[in-house]
């Protein structure tokens, strides 16, 4: 798990380093997308954006099904350069607040200094991973996520962790990769395609058994259309009681 963990690590360091790019889980093709338009996010979105903010790295929308209101507290896992942080923040206005947690430091600077040449003042960035969050219990109304959770070698313990922190009735609502039937074990050891998005793919029952083990209910998993494909970009909504 850690030599996974210290991979994704460095891979995303590095990105967060050099110049924006554009397309899924660093400019592959494992989500099906060449742009941010073509994964949920509309041009209005996108110009509200700090320069630097999109680094092409999600497979979806997640503010699409969060429904965020004014007031309430979200938290982005894996926030990379912020920016559904960034989105959230309008969404819940001065009276919210946006919590970025990212276990990359070289993310962590390029979203601060975003936040800071942006001027938005209810957003912060954290240091830490998605199994052992910086957030205390019960504090968190929305939990966003971004094709994160399955660069995660102990899913289980990530939603255990979003559990824990969402207050009663708080919500999750991520975008994420997920398998439609067993990965060959060839992909799940190969570490580009870990790091690409595809190999640290959970199949949609194992995704829907561990948040339901972890206490969430109402758990739904969409993938985003109809595909042959074995690994395939899903909206994953489910509610803490």
């Amino acid at each position: 798990m850690s030599d996974v963990r210290e991979v994704v690590r460095e891979r995303y360091g590095r990105i967060a380093a050099e110049a924006p790019i554009e397309g899924c889980c660093g400019g592959g093709s494992s989500c099906g997308s060449t742009s941010s338009l073509d994964i949920g996010y509309s041009e209005a979105e996108l110009s509200q954006l700090p320069e630097g903010a999109n680094l092409g790295l999600g497979c979806g929308n997640p503010q699409g099904i969060a429904a965020l209101s004014p007031g309430e507290t979200v938290l982005d896992l894996g926030s990379g350069g912020g920016i559904d942080c960034f989105l959230a923040a309008r969404q819940v206005g001065d009276s919210g607040w946006v919590i970025g947690v990212d276990m990359t430091p070289q993310m962590l600077a390029r979203a601060r200094a975003n936040a800071a040449k942006s001027g938005v003042r209810n957003v912060e960035f954290r240091l830490g991973e998605i199994e052992h969050l910086p957030v205390a219990d019960e504090s968190i109304d929305v939990i966003l996520s971004n094709c994160v959770v399955n660069l995660s070698p102990d899913k289980s313990t990530v939603f255990r962790e979003a559990f824990r922190v969402l207050k009663p009735g708080g919500r999750l609502a991520i975008s994420d990769m997920v398998a439609q039937g067993p990965l060959p074990a060839k992909l799940r050891e190969d570490l580009d395609s870990y790091t690409g998005c595809i190999g640290g793919a959970a199949e949609i029952s194992e995704v829907e058994k561990m948040l339901s083990g972890a206490g969430f209910v109402n758990v739904r998993i969409t993938p985003k259309a109809a595909s042959r494909d074995l690994v395939v970009s899903a909206n994953i909504e489910a509610r803490r009681p």
